[in-house]
């Protein structure tokens, strides 16, 4: 099992480690209901450097993206990133990824953890253009600061206006003594906040130099537990649980990162499949009485017949009530409509809802 370069950090602040894309990672330090509390009223940080990061230079770097990606990364400009997803042949999804323009012909591709070196393999076999790749995931670490409070935070350790970086907007400055930190006005919780890409020499003193500075304004450290539950409050797509090989990016909800305005992967089918409409689609639901669904439970009518499968559920801790993610006919999709989600004996109603969850 791998370690981050913050592994021993974590193992002193107490924190509950359990293997987690191949890395050693930290699950929970005081409680995910706390910690998740921590991300949506002040400023909470973890660490993600499990995360696989990509260089594709040279001249047809932006080629090679366009093929293999579904959205439009010639829409990029220096300084902004793009969520987007690698359609695979057969109509699914290799991975989602963000990608970022950081200069004319360099794109770096963020990619999950334990998608690495099938992303890696996937977008190499694509290359037939001669793109320069370069796998930096072992060489690189990912901060997430998260939290309304993170630019006040952050703001005494860069010289740079942190309030000036919009969504989806980076800039490569300097950040807690380090030049040449790449700081992204992106995160995967719904609260606002940083996520701050440096070499792993650099990452420990940046993790100090963050906590001494966020020390007035309640930052703790945060855990996967509660990163699941932020993400999922939002609806953001988990891989591997709410899209893998066999979901396709517009029975996911992803038609908005699905541009047809180029050709890559699969395209022509995914287009077709957008104009018939999908068969089945990803919906956001809330239980009408107490439980809590968990991935892999049925998905019944009323009349309890199965039509799907929770892909990802929890309580919210914001809320306050059990809500998920699942896959079900076109028919049951629309907001307002009944399901149930069978929860061992017993079947709980639920509603289909309009996400995010957390407004």
């Amino acid at each position: 099992m791998k370690n981050t370069a913050l592994t021993e950090t974590h193992i002193a602040l107490g924190a509950k480690m359990v293997p987690f894309a191949g890395y050693n990672m930290p699950v929970q330090y005081e409680g995910v209901t706390s910690e998740h509390e921590t991300v949506r009223n002040a400023v909470g940080v973890f660490d993600v450097s499990h995360m696989g990061e990509f260089l594709i230079e040279g001249d047809y770097a932006l080629e090679l993206i366009q093929k293999v990606s579904s959205n439009d990364a010639s829409k990029l400009t220096i300084g902004k990133a793009q969520y987007s997803c690698m359609p695979n042949d057969s109509g699914g999804i290799i991975d989602d990824l963000i990608i970022y323009k950081i200069k004319e012909t360099t794109y770096l591709l963020v990619v999950n953890a334990s998608n690495i070196e099938k992303d890696w393999n996937w977008i190499q076999s694509k290359n037939d253009v001669g793109a320069t790749m370069r796998n930096l995931s072992e060489e690189y670490s990912l901060l997430a600061i998260q939290g309304p409070k993170a630019i006040e935070a952050m703001q005494s350790i860069t010289s740079h206006d942190l309030s000036a970086i919009t969504f989806y907007n980076f800039i490569v400055g300097d950040f807690a003594g380090i030049k040449n930190v790449i700081i992204s006005a992106t995160g995967y919780t719904g609260s606002g906040g940083f996520e701050i890409y440096c070499k792993n020499s650099e990452v420990k003193q940046i993790w100090n130099t963050v906590f001494e500075a966020g020390k007035n304004y309640g930052i703790k450290p945060i855990g996967l537990a509660a990163r699941d539950t932020l993400r999922l409050e939002m609806g953001y797509c988990l891989y591997g649980n709410d899209i893998n090989d066999s979901t396709s990016p517009i029975e996911a909800g992803l038609g908005w990162i699905t541009k047809f305005t180029k050709k890559f992967t699969n395209s022509e089918a995914l287009e077709n499949e957008k104009k018939l409409g999908p068969k089945r689609k990803l919906v956001a639901f809330e239980l009408d009485e107490r439980g809590i669904p968990r991935h892999g439970y049925n998905i019944v009518d009323t009349d309890g017949n199965k039509i799907g499968e929770v892909t990802s559920g929890t309580m919210s801790p914001s809320l306050g009530k059990g809500i998920g993610l699942g896959y079900v006919p076109t028919n049951f999709s629309n907001v307002g409509s009944k399901i149930k989600i069978q929860i061992r004996k017993n079947t709980i109603l639920a509603t289909v809802v309009k996400l995010p969850f957390y407004k």
